[in-house]
């Protein structure tokens, strides 16, 4: 089961995706709706060719995404976290092209910071620490963006619009 993705294309669904989400309250949850939910965002950026998924991405206004980077020997790491926070960011920029499942057809190259210390908690409502770098420390910037009501475009240097092909 897939969830629609929520694109800038229409004016409300780019004023939500600008909106701050709220603080996610694990005591509205039961634990089995909240894996299938998960379950079900993985699948949704995967077959979007995805490497991080928002809540406010697929319609939520809670503050959680998922991500999948591969670790330094390319094996998959999956990630699910809630009510994220950048609490640490090194001064070292690294500038990247950069995508987003909700800005279709476009990329820009986008400075962010090499180093970053994520906390939050996961899906057992367990406080969690991450210290991140390169990719995967580009995928917590832009997904807690997200979350915080901004968009990579805001960012970028440039942005590229690209001219998708049609479909057969």
């Amino acid at each position: 089961m897939t969830e629609p993705i929520v694109t800038i294309e229409k004016k409300a669904d780019e004023a939500f995706l600008r909106t701050k989400t709220i603080p996610f309250d694990f005591a509205k949850f039961k634990k089995k709706e909240l894996q299938d939910l998960i379950r079900s965002m993985r699948i949704t950026m995967k077959k979007a060719d995805g490497v991080g998924l928002s809540a406010n991405q697929i319609g939520r206004k809670e503050r959680f995404f998922v991500a999948q980077v591969p670790d330094t020997q390319g094996r998959p790491v999956f990630y699910a976290i809630f009510n994220p926070q950048i609490t640490k960011i090194s001064e070292e920029l690294q500038t990247t092209e950069e995508g987003c499942l909700s800005v279709p057809h476009a990329y820009g190259q986008t400075p962010r910071a090499y180093r970053v210390t994520l906390e939050g908690q996961d899906i057992n409502n367990k406080k969690i620490k991450i210290k991140a770098w390169g990719l995967l420390a580009r995928v917590f910037q832009h997904e807690t963006d997200h979350l915080d009501g901004k968009l990579f475009v805001d960012r970028a240097n440039k942005v590229i619009k690209v001219v998708p092909r049609p479909t057969k």
